[in-house]
């Protein structure tokens, strides 16, 4: 084992990486247009803007019933509506009919989040197809941008999350030290996504995938869905990787996409491949024109965090029970069981040390010792599905670490349908 200078994550990005599942919330002035799409070039004006049954508290309560710890909501997208009310801009709720123009979604949404312990984040569109001096005068966009931001991280009280979508910015230059500057200045302990002076990164696709291996540790950042070019940095930098797929085919509400609602084995599969490879799994719902998530959405969501910790609530073997000497952990359970899950965790204190390792089982009728999964990366979590089968143990083996590894996590799991 080598013991070279790695890469540490701030506490605050362990943090993060904890909350593991989180809920996208695209809602806004797009939500009252069927069909309009990303940079669509048909005028929207506020005048639509009716939630007329707008229940904040609706989208938070299931967030939280599902087992999500935190939620992200579309405070300004490409199209540039705000869904509060801004000083900067007369595209937005205070110019709708909405409670006469003095409604304010960014206020409901954080009020709903600290209600329900649940941790809130704003996606802000760096583009804004409202403002026409985007592309005409760089310095006086920028001073729209600070001051915009300026109100969202002075009005709402501690916001976890500042979630900036590179669509539409592939060639525009911002002053990122001044605006990256404000922002920690007013929220020293926020979580920027992608851009600027990042805290953690998006996973390269809007599928829900993170790739095998996942690590933590990367030179460069994919930003936007409309380029195949990365940000390179000056240095290799803790970026946590963080996957967002949406629920339906659109991440706004439509009366026509209820046929795509992704089907629960699905949404399990991307469990799996998200949080089950290290990554923080951000799912998207839209809101219905209401204001209100929608019936079928919303029971979609409960099953999955049901058959999450239906899953993954009980193991029948846990870290305390295994033994640990030079690098391997074993524990030999009180009966043969059938087992179908492994979640391993390493604590990343100190930065990732695992970069390969092996599962071994012994064998329920003659006892054997049988390697059934080797793998590279763990870091937060590695949720390893296996062919059911019916074993007297299970081991883990560290192969190859950059210094000496430690784990947080290590739980055996029944499988679902065991009987006999």
């Amino acid at each position: 084992m080598t013991d070279p200078i790695r890469v540490k994550p701030t506490a605050r990005q362990l943090e993060y990486q904890q909350w593991e599942f989180g809920l996208f919330l695209h809602f806004g002035l797009r939500t009252f247009y069927e069909g309009y799409v990303d940079f669509d070039e048909r005028p929207m004006s506020p005048s639509a803007f009716r939630p007329a049954l707008l229940d904040c508290e609706q989208w938070i309560r299931t967030a939280k019933e599902a087992g999500m710890n935190y939620a992200v909501l579309t405070a300004k997208h490409h199209d540039g509506f705000s869904n509060w009310p801004t000083r900067y801009s007369t595209f937005s709720v205070e110019h709708s009919p909405w409670k006469d123009g003095k409604g304010d979604v960014i206020r409901e949404f954080t009020d709903a989040c600290r209600k329900y312990g649940v941790k809130p984040g704003l996606y802000y569109s760096p583009y804004d197809g409202s403002a026409d001096f985007y592309t005409q005068d760089a310095k006086a966009y920028d001073d729209y941008f600070v001051n915009q931001i300026t109100e969202l991280l002075t009005n709402y009280g501690d916001i976890d999350i500042l979630w900036f979508d590179g669509c539409g910015s592939e060639d525009h230059e911002y002053d990122w030290p001044r605006i990256i500057g404000e922002i920690r200045r007013m929220q020293p302990n926020i979580l920027i996504f992608n851009m600027g002076d990042p805290d953690f990164r998006w996973v390269g696709n809007e599928d829900g995938i993170a790739p095998d291996p996942c690590w933590n540790t990367v030179d460069a950042t994919e930003f936007s869905i409309l380029t195949d070019e990365a940000d390179r940095l000056a240095e290799r930098l803790w970026l946590p990787a963080e996957c967002d797929v949406q629920l339906r085919s659109n991440w706004f509400y439509s009366d026509n996409d209820l046929h795509t609602l992704k089907s629960l084995r699905e949404l399990m599969g991307l469990y799996s491949l998200s949080v089950g490879r290290g990554a923080n799994l951000l799912l998207n719902i839209g809101p219905d024109r209401e204001g209100r998530l929608p019936p079928a959405d919303t029971d979609r969501l409960l099953a999955f965090g049901a058959e999450i910790r239906r899953r993954f609530g009980a193991p029948i073997a846990a870290l305390p029970d295994f033994a640990e000497s030079d690098g391997k952990w074993e524990v030999t359970l009180r009966e043969p069981r059938l087992i179908e899950h492994i979640v391993i965790g390493e604590d990343l204190t100190d930065g990732e040390c695992v970069r390969s390792f092996v599962l071994t089982v012994v064998t329920a009728k003659t006892r054997r010792r049988i390697r059934l999964y080797e793998g590279r990366s763990i870091g937060h979590k590695r949720i390893i599905r296996l062919p059911a089968v019916k074993v007297r143990g299970v081991a883990l083996e560290i192969l190859e670490s950059e210094g000496e590894p430690k784990i947080r996590e290590l739980s055996v799991f029944p499988a679902g349908d065991e009987e006999n």
